[in-house]
């Protein structure tokens, strides 16, 4: 989906007629606009970030979404960001992986 039929899309929902958006669109969107489109990963997070708080737009697990934004801030990639705001939501203390920079910003540990 090109940049103006997203829009698009976006400007036809409405509080009585609206979309959902899942966790796992918001992950692959992200790794799409910064991989294949070259996007700046801040441009991408601020435009994630403004499609939360979008009327007509049901985001799953809004308020875990609005954390792992605020963790990709900080450098970690939004994928991985929302790997640990989930973790966290669920009360988990520790989160193995192999990713060494998900280690290096978010705390993750090796298994």
């Amino acid at each position: 989906m090109t940049g103006r039929r997203a829009l698009a899309l976006f400007t036809r929902m409405t509080v009585n007629d609206s979309g959902y958006v899942t966790t796992v669109v918001l992950a692959e969107a992200y790794r799409v606009l910064t991989r294949a489109y070259r996007l700046a990963p801040a441009d991408v997070l601020t435009a994630l970030s403004e499609l939360l708080d979008r009327d007509g737009v049901e985001i799953q697990d809004r308020e875990v979404v609005r954390q792992a934004l605020a963790l990709a801030s900080t450098g970690a990639q939004f994928p991985d960001a929302m790997i640990a705001a989930h973790c966290a939501a669920r009360g988990c203390l520790e989160v193995a992986s192999f990713d060494r920079s998900a280690q290096a910003h978010l705390g993750f540990v090796a298994p």
